[in-house]
């Protein structure tokens, strides 16, 4: 595979994301999530690590986005868990310090939240693999800045483009980029055939007012 643009990785990411099934979507039979909500997604992206070239895409596109916007990053991070492995991959991209974030301070020992070394003033990119309502990834995020770094920005494989996580990161002022997102993956979902015509607009539906579906 040639070398990716930026521009291009959407797309290209939604296509490998579906191809592993890391994405299952059933808008005519959907999931129920631990808060009830109907979903006709179900993505699980720690799939991405079991295939060498599409970890390697995941890899370097986020490679490609902190080169391009964060070129002063210091430290890459990874939430815990799923964010681990594609921060140490990007870090060894870019021969920079690895970290990772718990989700919350370890009840022995130093009692550490961060593991790793992040230093004051140091600009670090958080690595995530799924923004759903990004409570958690900020909760990461937050705790770097606790640490007294600064956050340049959080980086996902996928959002599902919920109106609340723009606006949870936006209150915080928390930059936050992704490899793909849910619009651009119906549609590609569609071209390939992996989805009815009829169900793009509930799916687009569900992104818009998710406690609405399926009722």
């Amino acid at each position: 595979m040639s070398k990716l643009t930026v521009a291009e990785l959407p797309k290209e990411i939604a296509k490998s994301l579906l191809e592993i099934e890391a994405v299952t979507l059933r808008p005519n039979d959907p999931f129920t999530w631990t808060s009830g909500i109907k979903s006709p997604i179900y993505c699980d992206n720690r799939l991405t690590m079991t295939y060498p070239a599409i970890r390697d895409l995941v890899a370097e596109g986020f490679a490609s986005i902190i080169r391009e916007n964060y070129p002063d990053a210091e430290v890459i991070a990874g939430t815990s868990t799923a964010g681990i492995p594609h921060a140490a991959w990007v870090a060894q991209k870019l021969n920079l310090p690895m970290a990772y974030i718990r989700d919350k301070a370890k009840g022995h020992g130093k009692q550490n939240q961060i593991e790793g070394r992040i230093l004051p003033g140091q600009k670090v990119v958080v690595i995530e693999d799924l923004i759903s309502t990004g409570g958690s990834s900020l909760k990461a995020a937050l705790a770097v800045r606790e640490a007294g770094a600064e956050v340049s920005a959080v980086l996902a494989i996928f959002t599902y483009e919920f109106d609340m996580a723009a606006a949870a990161f936006a209150a915080e002022r928390m930059p936050l980029a992704t490899l793909s997102n849910y619009s651009t993956l119906i549609e590609t979902a569609a071209q390939l055939g992996k989805v009815a015509p009829g169900d793009v607009n509930a799916l687009h539906s569900w992104r818009k007012d998710p406690q609405s579906f399926g009722k």
